[in-house]
């Protein structure tokens, strides 16, 4: 196999496995969300609970709505797969 299509290859796999590692607060279970290094039982309940109000728009709606989540632990959260609307977390806390 060539170096090109070696390459290309590589490619693929990265984001196949990407885009399969990410986990959508606003579709995640319960056991999802427990799995996520960095969110426990208590972080995910409320997570849950101000997610019956409506799913969240965007990180900073998230980090508004879910006591305890704010900058530092977004930026964990969205490092460990976390997206809010498919979207990673951003220093502005919006999408990007």
């Amino acid at each position: 196999m060539s170096i090109p299509r070696q390459l290309a290859v590589c490619a693929f796999s990265v984001l196949i496995s990407a885009s399969a590692w990410a986990l959508d607060v606003n579709s995640a279970t319960e056991a999802q969300l427990d799995s996520v290094k960095g969110l426990g039982p208590s972080s995910t309940g409320r997570i849950l609970q101000a997610r019956e109000a409506g799913p969240f728009k965007d990180w900073a709606d998230f980090m508004a709505r879910v006591k305890g989540i704010k900058g530092p632990a977004a930026s964990k959260l969205s490092a460990e797969g976390l997206t809010v609307n498919g979207a990673p977390f951003n220093t502005k806390g919006t999408s990007p």
